[in-house]
Order: C-alpha cells, then structure tokens, then sequence
C-alpha cells in the first residue's frame, strides 16, 4: 500500500469520526443528519475501498477501486444532501463495479459456499456479494420509499439500511481469520468451520428481516445464536490462529466483537421492560455502535492495510489499549460533550498514523520482537 493511499484512509477514516460529533460544533447540529456521513465515510468508502484493494492484491488502487472510492464518497455526500435519484443511480454504478472485481476473483455464481473451498475464500467472497447486494438493496429502498411506494414499513429507511454496509466489513476480517489458522485436517473442525461461516452470514440476514418487521423476540433468538457462533469462531482463532502481531490485533477485534454482541443483547432485552425509554438507552446505544464499527471493524481494516508488512514495529499492547480507550470511553463520551469528542478525534487520527505508518520489519524478525 503506497504512503498516499494510506494518507488519504487516514484523512477519510478521521473526517468519518469528526462527523459523528459535528452536531456538537455547528449551532441546530442535530438538525443535520452527520450520522449518514459518520457512517458512509467509514464503512462504505474506506472500508469498501479497502475491500477491493485486498482483492485485487494491487500496490496501487487500480482504476476500479479508485472509481469506487470517488463515487462512493459522491453517494455520502448525495444522500446527506438527499439527492436521492442520484444517490440511487451512484449505488447501482458502485454495485456494479464490486461485481467486476468479484467476478474477476472468483466466478459469476459462487460456487465455492457450496463445495470444500477454504473458509477464509468463502467469508472473502461472501463479503464483495454482500456489499454489491447492500448498495442494489440501498437503491431499491430509495426508489420504494421517494418514488414508488410500494411497501410500507417504519424500518424500511436508508437509515437502517446504512449500517448493513459494516456487515461486508465484519466478513472480511473474517476471511483474514480464518486465513490465519493452521489447516487442521480433522473432520470436527471443518464442519465448525463451516458452521460458522452459514450462522454468520444468514444469521445477519435473518436478524435485518427480524428489524423490518419488529420482532423483538425473533431478533433476540437470533443475536443469541449469533452471539454463539462467534464465540465458537473465537475459539477456534485462539486454538489454531497462527501465533503472529496480526493476532495480537485480531484477537482485540473479536472482542469487541464479543462487547457489541452483549450491548445488543442487552439492548434488546431492556426494550422487552415496560419503562423503556430509548432516550435512557441512547449513551449504551452509542456505545455499542462505535465498538462495533471503530472497535471490531477497525481491527480487521488495519491488518489488511499491513497486510503484507506485518511485523511492523509498533507496540501491540499500547495501540490496543489506546484503540480501546478511544471507542468504548473517549468517542461515546464525545457524542454528548465538546471535550471528549476532540481528545477522541485526535486520539484516534494518531493511533491510525501509528498503525498505518509504522515502519515494517522482516519475517525473519518476527521472534525477536516477541509477536
């Protein structure tokens, strides 16, 4: 990855994060929706970008994956400004593109979900299909509720739809999981394997069909499930994860992933008590949304970016413990007051600078510095 390609994820990634506390600074903030570009900026246009540059394996973006990341930024910004009949048009342009490079991967039907391919193959290419899925979804979703009308129900918004874009995310790092686990023959372990990639996958979808129609009992049976799936794969990553730094950040991104499963059950439950008050909820709420998309995602988003570099000489330990600090205290905390949302954007641009920039060192050096 060239040094202005990391640059540039570096300025994106922290004017994501600046966007979640912009209503903060900007008198009538909270009458602007910032939370689409919040979430757009990182999700989609980093991390989408970030996708397509670890399967194209490039040094360079290709032309592709730099359409990508310019429309992408163009659909944030359109449906910020609701300029949905553009934002429609940009996300099929998008799909489309992700289609190309998944096509090129793998093949136009995928085959492998159905047959003995390595696991980490199957969570890659689900991740590409997930994401070109999301934005065909997002622009069907647009023409349903601006134009058509055809359906009608209160889930069915963008805004629920937008955070379906950290999902291809979550299946990527899971690929470089699973990529990283020593390839054990054993019969036992391949079919914990694949279990784990089907709960994960239609686990998710199942629980987003859950949300359109408000089953609060269903969605807790499924995050339940989901919650046991990855804490089978957690085990498994601990069990046969190849002993690298690229674990040390793994294992940190699993648990947060493991945090965000328990918020969200916990969440959930507190919405079966007859006081429920969403607006009581909304610091755990917050909590549970930047562990998940600053905390889990991060993690996998930053070894990918070093993929090829690791080990990089930086203190694992610190830059975790300052990642923690960051998402579950510093950034929740700075959705509701000025100073916590500045020391979290600073905070934040260093540590993704340290991360990204790093100077990286030989394989044969690895021991050494007790990875």
């Amino acid at each position: 990855m060239t040094g202005k390609f990391k640059a540039n994820l570096i300025f994106l990634m922290t004017l994501a994060l600046f966007f979640g506390f912009l209503h903060l600074f900007i008198p009538g903030g909270k009458a602007y929706n910032f939370e689409r570009l919040h979430i757009f900026l990182f999700n989609l246009c980093s991390g989408g970008t970030i996708v397509l540059y670890f399967t194209e394996k490039k040094e360079h973006l290709t032309k592709k994956a730099f359409l990508f990341s310019m429309l992408a930024i163009c659909y944030a910004v359109c449906a910020f400004f609701k300029f949905y009949f553009v934002s429609m048009f940009i996300a099929l342009l998008l799909a489309g593109i992700v289609e190309s490079v998944r096509i090129v991967r793998f093949s136009v039907f995928p085959y492998d979900f159905f047959r003995p391919a390595p696991v980490s193959e199957k969570f890659h290419q689900a991740s590409l299909l997930c994401l070109s899925m999301g934005l065909v979804i997002s622009s069907l979703v647009i023409a349903n509720n601006e134009y058509l009308r055809i359906v009608s129900f209160p889930k069915l918004k963008l805004d629920t739809f937008f955070l379906g874009f950290s999902f291809p995310l979550s299946l990527i790092t899971m690929s470089v999981m699973f990529s990283l686990m020593k390839n054990d023959v054993r019969n036992i372990i391949r079919i914990l394997k694949d279990a784990g990639f089907w709960t994960v996958n239609l686990g998710v979808i199942i629980f987003f069909l859950f949300i359109m129609f408000e089953r609060l009992d269903f969605q807790l049976i499924v995050t339940f499930i989901l919650f046991c799936s990855v804490v089978m794969i957690f085990i498994l990553f601990a069990k046969l994860g190849i002993k690298t730094q690229q674990k040390n950040f793994l294992t940190s991104g699993m648990v947060f992933l493991l945090f965000t499963a328990v918020t969200g059950i916990l969440y959930i439950i507190l919405e079966f008590h007859p006081s429920y008050n969403p607006e009581k909820l909304k610091l755990l709420l917050r909590i549970h949304a930047f562990a998940s998309l600053y905390g889990w995602n991060l993690s996998g988003l930053a070894v990918i970016c070093r993929f090829d570099d690791f080990p990089i000489m930086l203190d694992s330990k610190w830059i975790i413990t300052i990642h923690w600090i960051t998402v579950v205290i510093l950034a929740p905390l700075g959705y509701y007051f000025k100073p916590f949302a500045v020391f979290a954007v600073v905070l934040y641009l260093v540590m993704l600078y340290m991360i990204l920039f790093s100077k990286g060192s030989s394989g044969a050096s690895m021991l050494n510095h007790g990875y």
